[in-house]
């Protein structure tokens, strides 16, 4: 089996323990993955604080030339890292390739934005300036579905505002994290990028660290109220992207063959475990039974299998609690809806379940009204356009949602109204780093991607000046 090391102040080096990685697929470990102590997180975070005043001081422009370099190391390695990603995370080879190769993008393109002096007054009174500096060492919180894009998102913008970084994949996917460490070892001074591990019992250390001036966590909204309880101990930053009930609305007017593959692809990417993915689907009474037929046709021709192998389109469930939460819905959609595609766990080795659709199902079930997180997709019919707008806002999550209509301008009335960080219209997940993206609600606190994500990783300090 590969070795593989924390990266703590530029060395690799082992965790003070061990744990296996599991192959979700066959639920063979796939290796031993050290895992750090709470004096090897201390040591990460001394050695980021140490290394920041040198990293802040460093012109931007030589930071962005490190940032487009570990892109250049991300691109070569693509295919190793990709093997490694779907071997612990189980998502189809060519899913894991396109998860590098994004990350490597999103590297490229958040290093080439800029943070640059704004003059809010020039006048014969003052002369008033705004600055973006850095914070200091800023930890980051990385989850199990992307482990490698999710850490695109937030390491580059981090970097080129000048902090210093502390980075924890989670338990179950830390192998990808730590080739990518290995890999980018040699580029950056020491100190300024250290990668440690756990098994999910150093985040509160991590979230209450008095050296840690920021935290940036992706995850579950559970888990991020714990972290922003945790952080409120030393008025941390916090930068939270959480849980998602995305809701997708079908206006009457839709072609059902046209948008039913859209509408499947939004709500089973990585086998539905995706925090935009659609959770529910509102479909008008008139277009209801097409939808579901055609839903149903394209879930029963879904390859599910090993992502190693040729064809297949979707992976297993990351993880055994993970699978047994989601048989805890397909155990709810028999009882209170119509399971029309799916609706079993498969018999075979690893955490396979079929792609679910079920119809018949409304409000005030399990699947309807919590984040499955999984590839089970409620059908909900609804007969008025207003109702079914507030249908779709009676939830505490507002992360993403849709809306599938032949009109652009009628669907755009009926995005306006929904309480969400953003809203499609006739597609779903299509996201890019140039584009701002956060949550409404309890889905999130903050903005990720573009210029607005890059200031959340500064302090705005102004300097007012008198003439």
């Amino acid at each position: 089996m590969t070795t593989y090391n924390l990266l703590i102040d530029g060395k690799m080096v082992p965790g003070a323990m061990q744990m296996p990685v599991l192959n979700p697929a066959t639920e063979d470990v796939v290796a031993q993955c050290p895992r750090a102590s709470n004096e090897q997180l201390d040591a990460a975070v001394a050695a980021a604080k140490a290394a920041y005043p040198a990293w802040a001081a460093t012109p931007l422009g030589e930071r962005r030339k490190y940032i487009v370099q570990m892109a250049d190391a991300i691109e070569a390695n693509a295919n190793e890292l990709a093997h490694i990603l779907t071997s612990e995370q189980g998502k189809p080879l060519t899913d894991a390739t396109a998860e590098v190769m994004g990350m490597g993008g999103f590297f490229r393109y958040l290093a080439s934005l800029d943070l640059p002096m704004k003059v809010i007054e020039d006048s014969g009174d003052r002369r008033v300036e705004a600055h973006r500096r850095p914070l200091g060492v800023v930890g980051c919180i990385i989850p199990w579905n992307y482990p490698l894009l999710i850490l695109g998102f937030k390491l580059p913008p981090a970097l080129l505002a000048g902090n210093t970084l502390v980075v924890k994949p989670a338990p179950t996917t830390p192998l990808s994290t730590l080739r990518f460490a290995e890999l980018v070892q040699g580029i950056l001074p020491k100190g300024v990028l250290n990668v440690i591990t756990d098994a999910n019992d150093l985040g509160d250390a991590m979230t209450k660290h008095p050296d840690i001036r920021k935290i940036s966590f992706t995850g579950s909204t559970a888990t991020g109220q714990k972290v922003m309880t945790s952080a409120a101990a030393t008025l941390k930053r916090i930068t939270l992207e959480l849980g998602g009930n995305d809701a997708s609305i079908v206006l009457d007017d839709v072609d059902p063959k046209k948008v039913a593959p859209g509408i499947f692809e939004g709500a089973f990417q990585n086998s539905g475990q995706v925090c935009l993915a659609i959770k529910r689907l509102y479909v008008h009474e008139s277009v209801y039974d097409e939808i579901c037929q055609e839903l149903v046709a394209i879930a029963n021709n879904t390859v599910v299998d090993d992502g190693t192998k040729q064809g297949t389109k979707l992976g297993p469930l990351q993880n055994k609690m993970q699978y047994e939460k989601v048989k805890g819905f397909l155990e709810d959609a028999r009882k209170n809806g119509n399971v029309i595609a799916g609706g079993a766990a498969m018999d075979r080795p690893g955490y396979f379940i079929q792609p679910t659709i079920v119809r018949d199902i409304a409000e005030g079930t399990k699947l309807v009204d919590e984040e499955q997180f999984g590839p089970v997709l409620p059908v909900i019919k609804y007969s008025d356009h207003d109702d079914v707008i507030r249908r779709a806002n009676a939830t505490n999550y507002g992360l993403g949602a849709s809306v599938w209509s032949s009109d652009t301008d009628r669907a755009h009335k009926v995005a306006s109204q929904i309480e969400a960080g953003t809203v499609w219209i006739n597609k779903h997940l299509d996201m890019a780093p140039h584009i701002p993206f956060g949550g409404a609600k309890q889905s999130g606190i903050g903005t990720e991607f573009a210029e607005e994500g890059l200031a959340e990783f500064t302090q705005l300090q102004i300097i007012n000046a008198a003439r």
